[in-house]
């Protein structure tokens, strides 16, 4: 039994585990009760990600006494994070294995003397070779495309977690596009810590719009989704293959997580307010109907009240499709952790309620221009809302964090998996319905 915890790049982790155990002697099951080995995959980005994946893991070790396990596993960010310190933290335990070690799972499964602990520099990243079973749907999967992030923003500690940037090959991805593709997957969203960089470290310069242009040839894949770009080095080539390749959608992840110049400095992000409007400029002449995802944090070291009125500002008048907000948590090992100015937990609450409102009135207006419109929608699921009704996103909904459609109408012959047409009928700041188009 295996759970999973944190960002969707952890996911293809815990997938890569689960099909290098399914290789061997193992059987994944659903409850954890029934499982002889179980392997929590942790996060540890914020603290309230380290709380949970602790709570987490102690509540898996509570099978050891009242089901069958036998061997407890934690692996993922948290490892990486504390270290060997974890051994008598979690005596409950019996292997740990950092962000860099998940190959080994088989390894400490199948030695007996075995060491208690793997945390190293992190240099492995899985390749096409690598066994993996995708968690997500059939007809859907993330693909990660590198590792690690060289970028030294104050707030993060990834680069810490999850090493230097370490990018696979062009070949390889098609590779394992290929496979998910004959595996029956028609959508793939491209993840990692930083996209925009990609085979910066293989080829000497950012490969993004290589790699897109060459998955789109893989048959049987029609969505290809761009995650996690950092806001500087957008090339014209790349922006060129958004807009003209229709396998790559107008869709673009770009997390800015602020607008102030001063809180831009103190983040070390590398660029103003004004560089991040040329960069948005930019990527709207190139591609008129993109939908932009970002996040921002607020309550920042030393982030005033006039500070936030920027921040306001630049999401009222750019009006980005969908807006993530997270309040600022002080993280040792961080550079932030030491700066003057800490924000009351109770300031960023409120920051980051107005910010959220003010872009939920934005979505709102934004989902109904779609209303009367007819959509491509990739359907989903049957609903947990009511079966007679089905779930679907747009071209400009990723999984999981954007927002469903909810699908009505004669839906036979509707089914996961395909795209159909849907004429939009409601609005909503999160989520849309419609009806299904007959014979398209």
């Amino acid at each position: 039994h295996l759970v999973s915890l944190g960002c969707p790049k952890n996911r293809v982790d815990s997938e890569v585990m689960v099909g290098t155990l399914q290789q061997g002697d193992y059987t994944l099951v659903d409850s954890p009760e029934q499982a002889d080995v179980i392997v929590v995959n942790t996060c540890s980005f914020i603290q309230p990600a380290t709380e949970e994946s602790v709570e987490t893991v102690l509540e898996m070790a509570r099978f050891k006494e009242l089901g069958s396990c036998q061997k407890l596993i934690v692996t993922g960010c948290m490892v990486q994070r504390y270290g060997q310190s974890l051994e008598g933290e979690l005596p409950e335990v019996d292997h740990f294995l950092g962000t860099g070690e998940y190959h080994r799972i088989d390894e400490v499964l199948s030695r007996p003397q075995a060491p208690r602990s793997f945390v190293d520099t992190p240099l492995y990243i899985h390749d096409e070779l690598s066994p993996r079973v995708n968690s997500w749907a059939k007809h859907s999967a993330y693909l990660k495309i590198s590792e690690g992030c060289n970028h030294r923003c104050t707030f993060c500690i990834i680069p810490q977690l999850r090493g230097k940037l370490r990018s696979r090959t062009v070949e390889s991805l098609v590779a394992e596009a290929a496979r998910l593709a004959s595996q029956g997957v028609r959508e793939l969203n491209l993840i990692s810590q930083d996209s925009t960089a990609y085979g910066r470290d293989l080829y000497g310069k950012p490969a993004l719009a290589q790699l897109l242009q060459a998955l789109a040839r893989v048959d049987g894949v029609d969505w290809l989704r761009i995650h996690y770009a950092y806001p500087i080095g957008l090339p014209d080539e790349l922006l060129d293959v958004i807009a003209n390749e229709p396998k790559v959608l107008p869709y673009l992840d770009m997390p800015l997580q602020h607008a102030s110049g001063t809180m831009l400095k103190a983040m070390k992000r590398g660029v103003t307010r004004a560089g991040q409007e040329r960069i948005l400029e930019r990527l709207r002449a190139a591609v008129p109907e993109v939908s932009i995802r970002t996040t921002f944090i607020v309550g920042f070291p030393g982030e005033t009240d006039e500070d936030f009125a920027v921040l306001e500002d630049f999401v009222a008048s750019q009006r980005f499709s969908r807006v993530g907000v997270f309040t600022y948590f002080s993280e040792d090992g961080t550079p932030a952790a030491g700066l003057p100015g800490q924000v009351p937990d109770e300031v960023k609450e409120q920051r980051q309620a107005r910010l959220m409102e003010l872009q939920a009135e934005i979505s709102l207006e934004l989902h109904e221009e779609l209303v009367d419109t007819v959509q491509p929608v990739l359907i989903d699921c049957v609903s947990s809302e009511s079966e007679l009704l089905l779930e679907g996103r747009l071209k400009t909904q990723a999984p999981d964090v954007d927002g469903k459609v909810f699908v009505s109408g004669s839906l036979q012959g509707a089914a996961p998996g395909q795209i159909r047409d849907v004429q939009i009928t409601q609005a909503g700041p999160y989520d849309l319905a419609g009806e299904l188009c007959h014979g398209r």
